[in-house]
């Protein structure tokens, strides 16, 4: 029966920005994909400080299924609405440039859309790390102590959900809302998916589909992500009231916990000091019992990679500017 029917097309797009590291093998996991229909890949290339532009030009007069367009702004948002417009096929497949999809992704993705009739699948995001320091990222991003109950971070039985990793859409329901929102910088997934719903679409989750991610490299790079992360997402609840849960609350909460703490105790109350205090001890232990089965060496930075997830979303979130994601009035 597999081999009697008829597949729908189906278009990848992929926004690419300084991805000389992880961009050929990315490829390769796409147009190597074991999909019985016709597929093209669209990458949509940044301006990039590596070799990544040439390395994305190679790779297209290697397969004439693939092709590069600009993205001038090298923005993600910017980089998708890009590559969607210069695709052709009715089925939008969203990959990132690190991110590794198994030889059955994108066959899961179609069945699992036609047998939902959901206009966005997602499935896992799972975190892989090579070095010490991104095995400890990666066991981070997988647990609830790290995320929360996401169940595209931690896995979790099939449905529908707010929203889900990269995704799999109709192109109906991307020209039904308008595609994406190009004032999002980060949170632009979370912010599509939420107007999909709005719009009356739904958004299903699969554990079919799992995605195999890279962390961060570095503990500066962490605290990047996680900031910008974190000061989005409360744009995101700023454009559409109603959508933030305690979730997304925690973070701030702690840090703001914290730094009263903090205060109190350098003004020699020292009851404050339970409050850092605790939440140091909270980490240690919960990075004992998350990090079982790691290396030692990613064992032991497990602690500091929490508090650097927390904290950094957490004043991201506190120090959002009102302005952010507002469009620029134009000068007169």
């Amino acid at each position: 029966m597999t081999q009697d029917r008829t597949w729908p097309a189906v278009s990848v797009v992929m926004p690419v920005l300084n991805e000389e590291r992880h961009l050929t093998d990315a490829v390769r996991r796409i147009v190597t994909q074991d999909y019985p229909g016709e597929l093209e890949l669209v990458l949509a290339i940044g301006p990039s400080r590596d070799r990544t532009e040439e390395i994305a030009a190679k790779l297209a007069t290697e397969d004439p299924r693939i092709v590069v367009v600009a993205n001038p702004t090298g923005r993600t948002p910017q980089g998708l609405n890009i590559a969607i417009k210069a695709s052709q096929y009715s089925i939008i497949v969203r990959v990132d440039g690190h991110s590794l999809l198994p030889a059955d992704y994108v066959r899961a993705a179609v069945e699992t859309m036609e047998e939902t009739g959901a206009d966005n699948v997602g499935g896992i995001m799972a975190a892989e790390g090579v070095t010490p320091f991104e095995q400890a990222v990666a066991r981070a991003m997988t647990s609830k102590l790290g995320v929360g109950n996401a169940r595209f971070h931690t896995g979790g039985e099939a449905g529908e959900v707010e929203t889900v990793y990269l995704g799999t859409f109709k192109r109906s329901a991307l020209e039904r809302v308008g595609g994406y929102d190009e004032t999002f910088v980060r949170a632009q997934d979370w912010e599509m998916n939420h107007r999909i719903r709005q719009s009356g679409g739904k958004i299903f989750f699969t554990p079919r589909m799992r995605v195999t991610y890279r962390p961060r490299p570095n503990l500066r790079a962490l605290a990047k992500q996680y900031f910008h992360t974190g000061r989005w997402r409360r744009v995101v609840g700023r454009e559409h009231q109603g959508t933030l849960n305690l979730r997304y609350l925690a973070p701030p909460l702690a840090v703001l916990a914290m730094t009263a703490g903090t205060v109190a105790g350098a003004f020699g109350i020292w009851p404050g000091w339970l409050l850092p205090g605790g939440y140091a001890v909270a980490m240690v232990a919960g990075a004992a019992v998350e990090g079982r089965g790691l290396p030692v060496s990613a064992w032991v930075r497990l602690p500091l990679v929490f508090a650097t997830m927390h904290v950094s979303w957490g004043v991201g979130f506190l120090t959002s500017p009102p302005g952010l994601g507002q469009p620029t009035p134009n000068k007169p």
